[in-house]
Formats: C-alpha cells, structure tokens, sequence
C-alpha cells in the first residue's frame, strides 16, 4: 500500500442487487454512463436540453479558459423559477401539489404547482416594487414555511441572489453574512416553532441591523410564530400587507446561464464564513438531473421528502430546486423529529404516502437510539427509496434503515457532495447499481473523481487517499463572494498544477476492490498512530457496529509513544445500558475495535456519555471533544444546538 494513502482496514461484503421490478421501472439506465464516458461535456450540455427550457438556447457547453472559474452554458438565457413553476403549469400540471407543508404546532397548508407559482409572482412583484433586480442580493432568514421557498423563487425570478441563513444563527452570525453579501433586503418572521415553542427571528435581524451602518434598506416580515416584535417604521414591512396586495401577473425575464442564483455561507477554518458563489443553468442543471435520477423519481406518482433545512446546501438543490425544476410532488416540516411526539416523521409519512425518504445519517443514529418499535407503530410501505446525506453512513446504520424503515426492500443511495459542488456528485443509481453499506460508491454519470495521495499520485484500489474531483462539472460554485484569492488557495492550490487544476474536496476517500468510493470524512478527522493514518469514522463505524453502541464519535489526541491515541466517546442505546457496568462496556468496546480493525485502532480511552456536542445541522464538534480528551480549555461552543452538552461531558470526565 502506498506510504501516502490513507489506511482503510474496515471491509464491507454485502451487497443489495435492484430487484428485477424496480429495475425494469428504473428511471436511469446504463447508458447514461455509456454516454457521458463518450463525451463528457456534450453529455451535460444533452441534459441541460432535455430537463431545462431556454429562453435563448446556448451554443457552447462549457467554457474553461477562466479556470477554476467556469462558465456553463454562458450564451444560453433562462429562468430559474420559470423552470420550477409556470412550465409545470403551461404543460398541464397545474392542479399537481407541489408543497405538502406541516407545522410543528399541527398547522397545514398544501400548494399546487398553480398555486405556488401565483404566490412566488406576486412575492416577485412585492421584492421588485422594494427596489430589487438582477444583481441585487436578499437574505433570507426563515423556518421551513412554505414563504421560504416562495421568497427563494421570488427573488430568483427577478434574476437578484439570494444569501439564505440558517434560522438558528445567532444575530452576530446573520449581521456578518449580511454585510459580507451587501444585502438591499432582508426576508425573515416574528419566530417559528421547534421543540414545542416559538423562537424568535426578528429579534435577531433587529441585533444583526443594530449599528445602523448597514446596506439594508428593507425587512419584510412573515407573520408565523404570532411573537411580540420590534418595529422600524418605514425599513420594516409586514409580508402579508406587501405579498398580499401584489399583482399575479409577472412574466419571467430569462437571465444569462452564469447569472448568479445564490450565495450560501459556509465555516471557515479562518473563522471568516466563506460565501460560496452558485450560478443558474449549470446548477440547475445538474441538481435537476440528479434529483431525478438518483431518486428514481417518477414526478406522477411520487412524493418525495427531504429533511434538510433550506439554510442548507440540501435544502437548495433537494428541497427547491431539483424537485421544483422535476415537477415532483414534496413534503416540508417546520420542526425537529421528535417534536410533539418522537413518532412525528414516520406519522408524516403515513399520513402522505411518501414514497422518497432522504435525511441524515445522525438523524438516523437517533432513531436508533430510541430503538425500531417507534416507527413500527406507523405504516411506512409507501417508501421505495431511501437517501442518505451529509457525512458517511456508517454501515449499521445502513443496514437498520433499509431494514426497519425500508422494510428490507427499500434502496438506500448514500450521497456524497458538498456546499461547494452544489450537487450530488457521487451516488449509486438505485435502479441500476448493487447497493454496498456505507459505500457511497460511484461517480454519477458526468463526473470525474480520483483519490490521490499526499504527492498527488493517484492510489490504486484497494486504498485510501484524498478525494478530488478532477474535471469541472455544471453545478460547481464559481468562487467565493468577494475573495478569489481564498477560492483558489482554499480549494485548487493543492493538487493543481501545469495548467491542469483538480479540485481537492477536504475529504478521505477509500476506494475498494470493486470500485467503489468510502467517505472517510473530513482529512481534519484522519489521525496518525503510530505511522498509520487511520479515519476517524472507520473506528466509529466500528464502534456502532456493536449491538450497545446507538452513537459514536472519535478524536485523535496527543501520545508521547503514538503520536496520536484513539480516544472514543459513546452512547449507549437505551435499551443497554442495564446489561453492564461502565467498566464492562468499555472493555468489550476496545476489544471489539480491535477484532473490527486491528490492534493499531483500540482506543485508548472510551467515555461512556449521555449526548455528543452537535451542530444545529446535526454534525459532531469533533474539535471539542478532542479539547476534553487533550485536557485543553473547551473552544468556541456558539455553533452548538446545546451548549450545555460540553459542560456535562466535562464535568463527567473529572
């Protein structure tokens, strides 16, 4: 094995073949790879004409002269929200639901495809009368209602960019996003619901506005938590007195294909948030595609749910604009999985029918936790697909979720791709691919990825190394807002050079004897024990493997012998934690790692834990945890959902 590859000593043989009946209906076939293995480019450019309409059809596919900034489709003109709504509406399918939306507090609304492009013009006339047009960027700062994907696809329509903030940022958070995308208009509402009650919004704007120097010149604001707020006149507006009294009539204008559709900030080791750029056509293009391929989706008979928050990368292109731009029928909700009851997801899906289920693997894990008979008090049959986002799926995992919540039949396809890609970029096809646990698997058709080592050099299989993606693809970001220079040095001064620029993802990647790709997360979490550098979400993959594990997450801490010692924090599952004492556990948990892996990767130490410190997205501050296991002052805890869960694992440890 190459010195500068990355160890991969887990080994997954299982493998889950398409039944002959989803095969036969399976929306992808082979030669989408066929296709795009013969002409690259020209396969991008025959999908962008077949899934898109074009105001001014484009006569160049891509444009690389500028790398690493491309151009995609750059003399084709287009509508984002036309291709999301009123196409859907001019060929017939107007009376098809396009939102399902549930509150949390049990508030309903549906829209039809009719109904909701009615509503994003009269938004888009409401934004233009405040002044807004092409070029100009609005943030938006909202709980998943259904106004938030109005406003995205308002502001869209007018050719302006959009810069949408996670609702549970902070006010510092939210002013320094606001005054790096120089936003005119700022969209938010007096609170939404989570976890039972109303938190505030506005009050956060209200703080973000507070030193008066900024580039604001309107709030407009949606009625939904029904809260006490602050009033500017003349600079605050309320949604339903603007929205409400807005023409119906607005036709889309088409845009240039590199017209900028959104900025969406994303954590920075500088602890700068970098503003990733994303364009229209190539983005739309490719999210559209994938959506509909990567799901099976059959836009007919479907319903189709993804959990992601629209703050996020996910909640873009797998909440709006994929299944918009397909015409699919989707579910949205306002709230957390275990609010008013721990059932609430699978309730929602009986009570839809949904048939295409894609979520997080830590949200997974929590179901696991709880323990399966949960969702086995709901009729979950209508799930054909299931979809994984966001981090590795380690296999257990995978595994339960095909087994309890897909009935054993259901495929899983474990997606890879990140803020910057803008779209899924490596998936298996579930009508065509044996399904591997924890393997995200192979490059969608049109993308070209290797795995390298330190030097560069690619690493044959079975290896590991570092993922980059080696040919530019349509829905890349197009650089950082406002710092070209970060864009190159951050994501192409690595592996480029001569001329020939890779992009270098931050990730490890394994890739086995078959071909396929295993995420090893970020290189930040590889660690080098005694010479061998060892992934971080192997060992907690191994660790969840043991039937007492519900969650794991691993750091590397310093070693005078090691270099780095494994260091785990565990929780066990509700119905374990009976069946031994502390000591117990962690004994057999050190052993089990051993036999999963090998020695190199026992843990040093093990801590038995009630909670791990987690992101508002649902990711493992790995960072934290590694402060408590190198005994260091506990590091900034504001990005935390619960801050609190660093002090009790603290205090534990003392």
């Amino acid at each position: 094995m190459p010195s500068n590859s990355i160890d991969s000593l887990l080994h997954e043989d299982r493998q889950f073949p398409p039944s002959p009946e989803f095969a036969a209906n399976s929306i992808a076939d082979p030669s989408l790879y066929e296709r795009a293995a013969a002409s690259r480019v020209e396969f991008w450019a025959d999908q962008a004409r077949e899934l898109l309409d074009w105001e001014t059809p484009f006569t160049t596919a891509l444009d690389w002269s500028g790398a690493p900034v491309a151009k995609w489709f750059a003399d084709g003109r287009l509508n984002v929200a036309y291709n999301c709504l009123d196409r859907h509406v001019l060929a017939g399918h107007g009376e098809r639901i396009a939102l399902h939306w549930e509150g949390e507090n049990g508030d309903t609304a549906s829209y039809s495809y009719a109904e909701l492009t009615r509503a994003v013009k009269q938004a888009a006339n409401a934004i233009a009368a405040l002044g807004v047009g092409q070029g100009d960027r609005v943030a938006i700062y909202l709980p998943v209602i259904p106004e938030a994907v109005i406003a995205m696809l308002a502001v869209a329509r007018l050719g302006a960019v959009h810069s949408v903030v996670f609702g549970g940022f902070s006010s510092e958070s939210l002013r320094s996003r606001i005054d790096d995308a120089g936003a005119k208009l700022v969209i938010t509402a007096d609170g939404g619901w989570r976890k039972g009650k109303v938190f505030p919004l506005k009050d956060a704007v209200d703080g973000a506005l507070a030193n008066g120097t900024s580039t604001v010149e309107h709030v407009l604001v949606v009625r939904r938590g029904h809260n006490e707020v602050q009033w500017t006149v003349g600079r605050d507006l309320w949604w339903h007195d603007e929205v409400a009294t807005a023409s119906t009539e607005h036709e889309a204008e088409g845009f240039e294909a590199e017209n900028p559709l959104f900025i969406l900030y994303t954590s920075g080791t500088t602890g700068k948030p970098k503003g990733i750029l994303h364009t229209s056509g190539g983005y739309l293009t490719q999210v559209a595609f994938t959506h509909r391929n990567v799901f099976d989706l059959h836009p007919e008979t479907d319903v189709y749910w993804c959990t992601a928050d629209v703050g996020w990368i996910t909640g873009h292109s797998y909440v709006v604009y994929g299944p918009l731009a397909n015409g699919a029928t989707q579910v949205l909700y306002e709230g957390t999985p275990d609010t008013p009851h721990p059932g609430r997801w699978w309730e929602i899906i009986q009570k839809y029918g949904v048939t295409i289920f894609y979520t997080a693997p830590t949200a997974i894990r929590s179901f696991m936790k709880a323990g399966r008979q949960i969702p086995a008090q709901f009729d979950l049959s209508s799930l054909r697909v299931l979809g994984s986002v966001g981090e590795p799926i380690n296999p257990e995992a995978w595994i339960w979720y095909r087994d309890v919540i897909g009935a054993g039949t259901a495929p899983i396809v474990d997606t890879w791709w990140q803020t910057e890609t803008g779209g899924i970029m490596i998936s298996a096809l579930p009508g065509i691919t044996n399904l591997k646990p924890g393997s995200a698997q192979v490059p969608i058709p049109g993308i070209k990825i290797d795995i390298l080592g330190e030097d560069g050099t690619r690493v044959d299989p079975p290896a590991g190394g570092l993922l980059v993606v080696s040919e530019p693809w349509p829905s890349m970001l197009r650089g950082i807002w406002g710092d070209p220079e970060r864009f190159v040095e951050t994501y192409w001064s690595r592996f480029s050079k001569d001329g020939v620029w890779k992009y270098f993802a931050g990730d490890g990647a394994h890739v086995d004897s078959d071909g396929d790709i295993v995420l090893l997360g970020r290189v930040d979490d590889v660690m080098n024990v005694s010479g061998h550098r060892l992934s971080t979400a192997e060992i907690e993959s191994a660790l969840v493997s043991n039937p007492m594990v519900a969650e794991a997450a691993v750091v590397g801490a310093a070693d005078e012998a090691t270099g780095q010692a494994v260091v785990a924090f565990v929780i066990i599952k509700t119905n374990q934690k009976d069946a031994h004492t502390t000591d117990e556990a962690v004994a057999l948990l050190k052993a089990h790692v051993a036999q999963q892996i090998g020695a190199i990767a026992r843990p040093r130490q093990i801590f038995i834990v009630s909670e791990l410190p987690k992101t508002r997205s649902g990711k493992i501050m790995r960072r934290l945890l590694q402060d408590v296991a190198e005994g260091r002052e506990i590091g900034d805890t504001t990005t935390l959902a619960d801050s609190s869960v660093m002090t009790v694992i603290s205090d534990k440890l003392k």
